[in-house]
């Protein structure tokens, strides 16, 4: 009767456990053209995690999936661990790799350079000191692209090469 209301008991706390863990806070900070070369374009999103938790928390993982005007962008995910100290704020970096071929379907649709409209749904893999938590990071936006890597700059850019 004991090692039943023992195993009872253990099964309450473990459960109960899962409620004192707070998601961490994620807010997007930005997210940037950093690159542009004969590839594509390397982009970084930005983002801020406030761990609440009187413990800190580590990130496993991430994955992404971000769509220009309805239009799929870039989709991925890597593996890293970061930690998350306890009530403290911690930037994370992204990296996103785009392709011409998929920038090329966004630019046939002419989009506004200065107002283009995303969707990024992202989700953060973390381990806690009761198990694993996935937490959700969803922002819609508009982006505007940074006049260097506008296609009238870059072709500006390219005209004056082949000029001798």
């Amino acid at each position: 009767m004991r090692k039943i209301f023992a195993l009872l008991l253990v099964v309450v706390l473990l459960s109960g456990c899962s409620k004192l863990v707070n998601a961490p806070v994620v807010t997007v900070q930005d997210l940037n053209v950093v690159s542009v070369d004969p590839t594509g374009a390397g982009m970084e999103l930005y983002l801020r995690v406030q761990n609440t938790n009187s413990f800190d928390v580590k990130l496993q993982g991430y994955s992404y999936d971000i769509k220009i005007m309805t239009l799929p962008l870039a989709k991925g995910g890597a593996r890293e661990e970061i930690n998350f100290p306890a009530n403290e704020e911690t930037d994370v970096r992204i990296p996103i790799r785009i392709t011409y071929a998929d920038l090329l379907e966004i630019l046939k649709r002419k989009p506004d350079p200065d107002k283009i409209p995303y969707q990024l749904a992202a989700g953060l893999d973390l381990e806690t000191p009761v198990g694993q938590m996935t937490v959700p990071v969803k922002k819609n936006g508009t982006y505007a692209i940074p006049k260097k890597y506008r296609p009238a700059a870059i072709f500006g850019k390219l005209a004056d090469l082949l000029k001798f």
